[in-house]
């Protein structure tokens, strides 16, 4: 291999959207569409890497602009694809007088997840194999239960994950009406029987003493865990809900760092870390998490981005299980296979899976 094989030659950016999307909506948030960015690195030797984002519908000028920045840097300099340390190190810099927490730390994350992509294809292997690894299959939860279905969408969705073999199932809670989250539960319950897990997600929508008041109305239905019951930086408000209470907690999908993970390490108020790829700021940000969480004897759930989070668990030690949203397996060529609720790594190159153009559109 020619030692200028490897540099960056170009970076091009994308807009693609879900073939199913529809308006959804959580404790915290209506989402009127469900969209992502697409980032592709083209090496000298023809070799390209890809990496997206979630963007739903939100502030599309800002996240272009802080992609097509990105661009003209690393396009104005000489990196190599293999180069991500020193990528991060010098766009942190750049980026410092804003602030690199937010947007401009997606977009980095993004480029990141596009160069192992790229690198791993130059040499002909899986992400994952590129780091010390085992190769179980994964758990995967299935996860929706939007508060904006109805009851009968609710039902015919956690049917259908049962039906196709999933063992876990995460809803939505955080409605203004408590009662009201409390019904959805036990229709949940009631459809997929005793056995299948049932958890539920607050979107950081409620206060603590609502929290509290929910879990002890749900106890008879065996929550197995309780996400982002309140706003993420109420870091004592967590431990007040461990304290009183026997559900397992569960964050980390808004953190850009792991500050958070300190700070309810501290407080032993945390059960699960849930590390979000692009917010952390990519695949060294994530595995370094994974470490610390590790270090106490904290499992691994990530948010979200199970196509890449699969192959990152399998380089962890203690992996939990990965999120499993169906969102881009209609625009991409090799979607994940998933069997009585685990996934196994794709074997391809790189990531093992890339979007289809004919769903995309360049962003100049």
């Amino acid at each position: 291999m020619n030692s200028k094989d490897t540099l960056i030659r170009d970076i091009r950016i994308y807009q693609a959207v879900s073939q199913i999307s529809q308006p959804i909506a959580d404790a915290t948030h209506d989402i009127s569409k469900i969209a992502f960015y697409v980032l592709e690195t083209e090496a000298a030797n023809g070799v390209v890497g890809q990496g997206y984002l979630l963007s739903f519908h939100y502030s599309p000028g800002a996240i272009e602009g802080a992609l097509k920045d990105l661009k003209r840097f690393i396009l104005d300099r000489e990196y190599h694809i293999y180069e991500t340390a020193q990528i991060q190190k010098d766009y942190e810099i750049e980026s410092e007088y804003f602030g690199i927490v937010g947007l401009q730390r997606w977009a980095l994350a993004t480029l990141n997840v596009s160069l192992w992509d790229a690198w791993a294809r130059t040499l002909g292997q899986p992400v994952y194999r590129l780091f010390g690894c085992h190769r179980k299959p994964i758990p995967v939860y299935g996860s929706g239960g939007w508060l904006s279905y109805s009851d009968q969408e609710l039902v015919d969705e956690v049917v259908n994950y049962k039906k196709r073999g999933f063992t876990a199932v995460k809803i939505k809670v955080g409605s203004p009406d408590m009662e009201r989250d409390v019904r959805r539960l036990h229709l949940v319950r009631e459809a997929v029987g005793p056995d299948l897990k049932i958890m539920m997600d607050a979107n950081q929508g409620m206060d603590v003493p609502s929290a509290v008041k929910l879990i002890s109305q749900v106890e008879d239905l065996g929550i197995f865990w309780f996400e982002e019951p309140v706003v993420n930086t109420d870091f004592e408000g967590y431990a007040v809900i461990h304290a009183k209470t026997h559900i397992s907690l569960a964050m980390g999908e808004r953190e850009y760092s792991t500050v958070a993970l300190r700070e309810l390490i501290g407080r032993r108020a945390l059960d699960l870390w849930q590390p979000d790829l692009i917010r952390l700021g990519g695949v060294e940000a994530w595995r370094d998490s994974a470490a610390l969480a590790n270090a106490y004897h904290i499992p691994v759930l990530p948010h979200y981005y199970k196509d890449y989070d699969v192959p990152l668990l399998a380089t962890v030690a203690n992996p939990y299980g990965a999120e499993s949203f169906d969102w881009i397996d209609g625009i991409i060529d090799v979607p994940m296979t998933l069997n009585n609720g685990y996934a196994l790594q794709r074997e391809g190159n790189g990531w093992g899976f890339s979007f289809l153009h004919q769903y995309m559109t360049e962003i100049r």
